[in-house]
């Protein structure tokens, strides 16, 4: 089987047909890497008739077991691994939802897979051996930082390793060493974009930012877009698969992100966990197909989202997901209308006179008469922005929110981690001073 060389740009233009073979070899792999290690997925497999990896084809995933994040927490901190401890070269993940961990023990065959996986989405992005990467995603146990690091090197590209905060820092270098790729979570590119309008440092060196861990929408990145003056794409990844470049846009890849689907194989399910057709929304599901640490079998990531095809006539042939819609946890249902954070977004940030800082509270110190308010930072007259605004909300969810414009500054930034949108209201004092 022969690729189409399409040079540095990072582009995968293998013939779905063939690429369709080396996924169902890979699979098998993978099935047969998980009944030798034993555990979980293994006793999965072999309850549904698995006895070895020549049993699977790619169409038969769907009844195949699937894997779920509290999977890992049971057993934590490392039960779902299948290679000796001695092939364990680091440990990356996070603190998972309400502070319950989840690590991931990698390979030096994953580390490999990383870096090519993030090569390819900052070659899709512009960057070139050439390249000065600002990279302002956190280091540490966090994929972000070190996933991006490992890509950069393996393009041939500088890497700044910035991590996050110390913006006055951050202002600087950007400055001095004239990157011309940035790459930070969306939330604070537009605070290290204000930074640097502050500061009255030009951006033009900057070409494009790579942008995750966080969902957003497509008004927020007409207001990075306008704030750095460069080409804002999404990035997408998660630690129990990898990290960032699971999936990225790419310069050409109109609006969805590529799937980098020769190591990660995409489903798309309903809540009934029944596959669901390309372009309607859907809980992503992963299969890590060339893994070694923690080879991952149907993982249901919680992410909503579209598939589909590649773009007609290009010659990238990967997959695309549409950017995150949400997630299953975070779907809030307020007086029977179910409501995603992103869809807030997309109407308060569609407001020109509104700044990119807001806040979702679900009040729901009644249970009986839940509320959705919404803080917003604003340049225009007060009134008339709260009233425009519970307008387009009405419109948009079919659901009533108490717009709060609050004085410039009383939304928190985030230099650091991930933007906190959402905050749940019980009891005691509002969030936010002027909530309530």
């Amino acid at each position: 089987m022969t690729a189409v060389a399409l040079g540095v740009d990072g582009a995968v233009g293998l013939d779905p047909a063939e690429r369709r073979i080396v996924q169902q070899a890979r699979l098998q792999g993978l099935v047969g890497r998980l009944l030798v290690a034993g555990g979980v997925q293994a006793e999965r497999l072999r309850d549904c008739g698995v006895r070895s990896g020549a049993d699977v084809e790619l169409d038969d995933l769907p009844r195949l077991p699937t894997v779920r994040k509290r999977d890992l927490w049971e057993h934590y901190p490392y039960g779902l691994r299948a290679v000796d401890a001695d092939d364990v070269v680091c440990v990356h993940g996070s603190s998972g939802t309400g502070g319950r961990p989840t690590l991931v023990p990698y390979t030096a065959n994953d580390l490999r897979i990383w870096a090519e996986v993030v090569a390819r989405a900052l070659a899709g992005a512009g960057a070139t051996p050439k390249s000065v990467i600002h990279n302002a995603y956190g280091y540490g146990l966090f994929t972000g930082g070190l996933g991006i690091h490992h890509g950069a090197v393996h393009l041939g590209a500088t890497v700044v390793p910035m991590s996050g905060g110390l913006t006055d820092r951050q202002v600087r270098l950007i400055q001095d060493l004239r990157p011309d790729v940035l790459t930070c979570t969306p939330s604070y590119a537009i605070h290290l974009g204000e930074a640097l309008a502050g500061a009255g440092v030009g951006t033009n060196s900057l070409r494009a930012g790579l942008h995750g861990a966080e969902p957003w929408t497509n008004e927020m990145r007409d207001q990075i877009e306008s704030l750095l003056g460069i080409r804002a794409l999404d990035i997408y990844g998660l630690s129990e698969i990898i990290g960032p470049g699971v999936a990225c846009e790419s310069l050409d890849s109109d609006g969805m992100l590529n799937v980098a689907e020769d190591h990660f194989y995409p489903e798309c399910v309903d809540a009934d966990g029944n596959p669901v057709p390309d372009g309607t929304p859907g809980e992503l599901v992963f299969t890590t197909l060339t893994k070694t640490g923690m080879p991952l079998l149907r993982y249901r990531t919680g992410d909503v989202a579209t598939l589909d095809g590649p773009v007609p006539g290009s010659p990238r042939t990967l997959r695309r997901m549409s950017k995150l819609l949400g997630r299953t946890d975070d779907m809030l249902v307020i007086r029977g209308v179910n409501v995603f954070p992103t869809e807030v977004e997309a109407v308060v940030l569609a407001d020109a006179r509104v700044s990119p800082h807001y806040l979702l509270v679900e009040d729901r110190r009644d249970p009986a008469r839940p509320e959705l308010r919404v803080a917003v930072e604003s340049h225009g007259d007060a009134d008339a922005v709260t009233h425009a605004l519970g307008t387009a909300l009405r419109e948009r969810l079919g659901l009533t929110c108490v717009v709060k414009v609050l004085p410039a500054g009383t939304v928190p930034r985030a230099e650091t981690g991930k933007a906190q949108r959402l905050r749940r209201w019980t009891e005691g004092p509002a969030p936010l001073p002027g909530l309530d």
